[in-house]
């Protein structure tokens, strides 16, 4: 068994490891809160987006073609299909990064055509490199504190691309929250767009679009908008895997805690031991003592 100054080593380490822990629970919390924040004050303004698209589609619905094509001509070899892989920066949040590495070694190895991966993260970067898996070098991109701004213009790169017909479709693979206990690795297709899946999202805005009329014409009215609802996206799935990271971090760090937590329980029960038995080994020692100068008087 240790000694009593080992284990009071040992009980500070892991205090001090504690105070560590707590405090970046704490910020992925503040972090957290903020993210969610800022999603929800931008969503009136994307969900906007999707009914003038919604409405735009009712009156010319062959308006858009270029970004509903899904070119199926193009098979195999021929086709291209770009993955958008957003990780994190750091790493303390449990299997987050992991589980969407997985998910996007196992797409974009599964489809037989030819991949093209742009990373979001640190850490997607590093370990896509590390396995010489090729990605986009120049799309360099952090995680942390996703802006509409950083979703623009990530999402021009990837519209440009698309309507230059340099790759066939765009997927988008990051982590969603799907409640405060459990996250999920998921893979959106981005591009091409699905008329079935462009609706009204508020029953309230369908009056205000009766008489609407779209200058100079339906067609770039469209033209003009898709880049910014392709955007909406994007940037709701940067937030939403930066919340799901930070949610993760959280979780990790609570569960260090409470590892430590009990530990230092157990420790402390070793140290009672250990300093019971050093105050019954000095009381042995002296009762031994005394009684060996007893006998040397007699």
């Amino acid at each position: 068994m240790a000694n009593a100054r080992e284990i009071q080593g040992r009980m500070k380490s892991i205090k001090d490891t504690m105070k560590i822990t707590n405090a970046m629970y704490m910020v992925s919390s503040s972090k957290l809160q903020k993210a969610r924040r800022d999603l929800k004050n931008t969503e009136p303004y994307f969900f906007m987006i999707q009914d003038s698209l919604a409405k735009i589609l009712d009156v010319a619905p062959e308006v858009g073609s270029a970004y509903f094509d899904g070119r199926p001509y193009r098979q195999g070899n021929d086709r291209t299909v770009a993955y958008l892989v957003l990780t994190a920066d750091k790493g303390l949040a449990g299997a987050y990064n992991h589980n969407v590495i997985k998910l996007a070694e196992q797409k974009a190895t599964d489809d037989g055509c030819n991949n093209v991966l742009f990373v979001v993260g640190q850490l997607g970067r590093h370990f896509f490199e590390k396995k010489e898996i090729p990605i986009d070098i120049n799309f360099k991109y952090a995680a942390q504190n996703p802006t509409v701004n950083r979703a623009r213009h990530i999402s021009e790169k990837l519209v440009s691309m698309f309507l230059d017909k340099k790759i066939d479709e765009v997927h988008v693979i990051y982590t969603k929250m799907v409640n405060s206990m459990t996250v999920e690795a998921v893979c959106t297709q981005l591009l091409p767009l699905k008329k079935e899946k462009i609706n009204m999202q508020s029953n309230e805005l369908v009056a205000h679009y009766t008489d609407a009329t779209f200058l100079p014409d339906a067609k770039t009215a469209f033209d003009s908008i898709a880049p910014s609802y392709v955007a909406g996206f994007v940037y709701g799935a940067l937030v939403e895997s930066y919340c799901s990271e930070h949610n993760a971090r959280m979780m990790a760090m609570q569960n260090a805690t409470d590892s430590a937590t009990s530990m230092i329980r157990d420790l402390s029960i070793q140290f009672n031991r250990a300093r019971q038995a050093a105050i019954t080994q000095e009381i042995s020692e002296v009762c031994g003592g005394a009684s060996h100068a007893s006998q040397n008087a007699q």
